[in-house]
């Protein structure tokens, strides 16, 4: 759980305000300086060490995997392709390569970071503070600069299907003849610049609309827990317990819509309109 239940208390700063705004502080760069050049190093790392766990898991049970009874590791893995390919079947129905690897990708990897936020809320930072880090946040996802990064990255796959589906000429005329088709020279080139603004309305809002979805729910689970953890020890073993495990349906949840809005949106990018 990602209160302090494990540990009875906590101890650090004077008051609960204090308390807050230490967790929800960011191991920055540029140290307490608030600069647009500065780099999230807790998200970063984090997410990154979550990313080799991801492709060890699947390594490893690449590895063991065997045509006879399967172990747990395989069963798992087996069942996050099936429903990953599933969705990807569902909603695309272009020949890719990519599609289903991407998915997988996204799902497990957002999954392992939305769970860091089961972790007890101090363990971490108390880990950490012995080393000299005195601010640490676990949830790469409760960091809107991290979904949006994820999102831009959708962003640019949604534009490279669509250019490789289409060719460069035909993505670039779609952007000026749809949604608003015209039967004329005249007509084409009034709708043109109409056309232009809804596309890229249309572009921008998705990205933009994926990574607030799973920062927002994230960050309100995050600070949940923090509020939880500032109660007597009874009371978060009372609220945490609950709250956990309905957090591990929004965890999981935050992740299947993250990648499956993805595939959705890759699948729309190469309609022809």
């Amino acid at each position: 759980m990602t209160t302090e239940h494990a540990t009875g208390g906590h101890a650090g700063p004077a008051n609960a305000t204090e308390y807050i705004q230490h967790h929800l502080s960011h191991l920055n760069s540029a140290g307490d300086v608030v600069s647009p050049n500065s780099i999230n190093l807790d998200t970063f790392w984090i997410s990154l060490i979550l990313g080799f766990v991801f492709l060890g898991m699947f390594y490893m049970a690449s590895r063991r995997a065997t045509a006879g009874v399967p172990g747990k590791l395989q069963n798992f893995v087996e069942w996050v392709m099936e429903m990953v390919n599933e969705t990807v079947n569902s909603a695309f129905h272009a020949k890719s390569k990519v599609i289903a690897p991407l998915a997988i990708t996204i799902f497990v990897w957002v999954w392992l970071m939305n769970a860091m936020d089961f972790l007890p809320v101090d363990l971490l930072p108390k880990v950490l503070s012995w080393f000299g880090v005195h601010k640490l946040r676990v949830v790469p996802t409760a960091d809107v600069n991290h979904t949006f990064g994820m999102s831009i990255g959708v962003l640019l796959c949604i534009i490279g299907f669509s250019i490789k589906a289409k060719g460069a000429g035909g993505w670039t005329k779609e952007l000026f003849t749809a949604p608003f088709h015209a039967h004329g020279t005249v007509g084409t080139i009034i709708l043109a610049p109409i056309n232009f603004i809804f596309q890229m309305l249309e572009l921008f809002a998705k990205p933009i609309s994926l990574s607030l979805r799973l920062f927002g729910n994230m960050y309100a689970g995050e600070l949940i827990f923090i509020l939880i953890a500032l109660l007597p020890w009874w009371a978060q073993w009372l609220l945490g317990g609950p709250w956990a495990i309905f957090h591990i349906l929004i965890v999981t949840l935050q992740a299947f819509v993250f990648m499956a809005l993805t595939v959705v949106y890759l699948a729309l990018a190469v309609e022809k309109h």
